[in-house]
């Protein structure tokens, strides 16, 4: 049997190169005959999308997900969740996680790809509960992928035990920072597939310039699915082209049975889009390249475009390298989590406040304290005592889950936004993104009644018209 493909574009592929600015107009005209390809899934929500949508592209996520499933007949929809952080950056309370897959669920998701940043498990299980109880719905656990003395072959297999006991139909490597080096997916995915039954799928991006081959080495050491992209949004912080891997395996027993001239339509649609993207600078092209830099510091491509635009506010841009190499230093001290939303985004800025104020630690975001704390979970290696102590001083870190902590949301949350309630949705992205949404709904009342929705209340708070 071949390897299967599941296909990036329209969430991690864009999401990577062009910051999640794809609308749903651009996808709508295409997803007919990408529906026709066989693809074992289509990643196309989560992630970022969710933010992307409300806050830059004037549109409803619920909206765009209900418009991709009417296309969709025969192909699963994927997305990614960050689990008890849902797609946010906080944790949530278990009732707001539950909603969250039972309506994803309800409009149109079939699979959910569930990881988190520190990978501390206890903090995905509301969420594969809360998908068993929804008909039809599919958990997949994501290892988030990372190096370090601690991130031994062991390691891996017992995280995967205990997804497989944990009810979870499959298994992701998440390698969001091109880590992962072809040798090493080949002894990875074998100790996997040794240790449990669950189909492994191997998610990887070209930052380093690694990603094909490592696909190669993955597919051969048995793993059952790949995530591509197709090639117009391939490569660079993207993910390996689709034409090219399913060529790569054409006439080999890992064939992927997928049909290249329908695939080469798919790509002539986007190709325009892309190009409009390099000309307005959507598509930056050092995002195109390989930065090899990336086996040194561990940095996934996003993390890098969030650096860019943090230095570049404070005028900082001379300190870029300064950054890339604080940042191992402050990810040690926060116990060498998996650089990936949000313990990504902790570690940058805390790495950019140490070289800005000249001095560690001088400024400790609420994240970092957060993290020092115990209340994103348990990190691989003990955090730097000397810096938790000035974090935090004398409070005991938690070491229970942190989510036990969460009182129920959803009541109060309703109450907050009855007045702009539309649809049961919104309390979710209320909760997830309570400003940004709040401008939004006033943004979508404004429009619904003519009113000029520039002005007012939404004057470019949220939405550069």
């Amino acid at each position: 049997m071949g390897v299967k493909i599941t296909e990036t574009i329209l969430r991690d592929a864009h999401q990577s190169l062009i910051a999640t600015r794809m609308p749903t107009s651009e996808m709508l005209p295409i997803i007919d005959k990408m529906d026709e390809i066989g693809f074992n899934a289509v990643e196309c929500w989560g992630g970022a999308t969710f933010d992307s949508c409300l806050r830059f592209l004037h549109e409803d996520p619920w909206e765009r997900l209900r418009e991709l499933k009417k296309g969709f007949k025969k192909t699963k929809l994927q997305m990614l969740f960050r689990g008890q952080n849902i797609l946010g950056y906080r944790p949530y309370a278990d009732d707001v996680v539950e909603y969250f897959v039972q309506k994803s669920v309800a409009n149109g998701i079939d699979i959910i790809r569930i990881f988190d940043c520190l990978n501390d498990l206890r903090n995905l299980e509301a969420c594969v509960n809360a998908a068993k109880k929804e008909k039809g719905a599919e958990s997949q656990v994501a290892l988030s992928y990372t190096l370090g003395d601690s991130y031994t072959l062991e390691y891996w297999t017992s995280k995967a035990k205990a997804i497989e006991e944990m009810g979870a139909d499959s298994i992701c490597i998440k390698d969001m920072a091109g880590l992962l080096k072809p040798y090493a997916a080949t002894e990875l995915v074998k100790a996997l597939k040794e240790t449990t039954k669950l189909p492994i799928e191997l998610h990887t991006h070209y930052t380093s310039g690694c990603a094909s081959m490592a696909c190669l080495k993955a597919v051969e050491a048995g793993v059952d699915i790949i995530d591509t992209a197709m090639s117009p949004f391939a490569l660079g912080t993207s993910q390996p082209a689709t034409e090219v891997m399913v060529e790569t395996f054409r006439g080999t027993p890992y064939d992927t049975g997928l049909d290249l001239k329908k695939l080469e339509e798919i790509a002539d649609y986007f190709r325009p889009y892309r190009d409009e993207c390099l000309a307005n600078g959507l598509l930056n092209p050092k995002n195109m390249g390989v930065d090899i830099k990336t086996l040194v510091y561990q940095v996934p491509g996003g993390m890098l475009s969030n650096l860019t635009s943090q230095l570049a506010q404070q005028h900082a841009e001379d300190k870029f390298y300064d950054v890339l190499r604080e940042i191992p230093q402050v990810r040690k001290d926060l116990g060498n989590p998996p650089l990936v939303t949000p313990s990504s985004q902790i570690v940058g800025t805390q790495a950019v406040f140490n070289v800005l104020m000249g001095e560690r630690y001088k400024m400790i975001t609420k994240e970092t304290k957060d993290i020092l704390a115990g209340k994103y979970g348990a990190t691989t290696d003990p955090v730097n005592p000397e810096v938790q102590k000035k974090a935090i001083g004398d409070m005991e870190p938690i070491t229970y889950r942190p989510a036990d902590d969460l009182k129920p949301e959803l009541d109060s949350l309703r109450a907050e936004i009855a007045p702009y309630m539309q649809q049961e949705e919104d309390v979710l992205s209320y909760a997830l993104f309570p400003q940004v949404a709040m401008d939004y709904f006033k943004y979508r009342d404004a429009q619904q009644t003519g009113i000029d929705a520039t002005k007012g209340d939404t004057e470019n708070k949220a939405y550069p018209v």
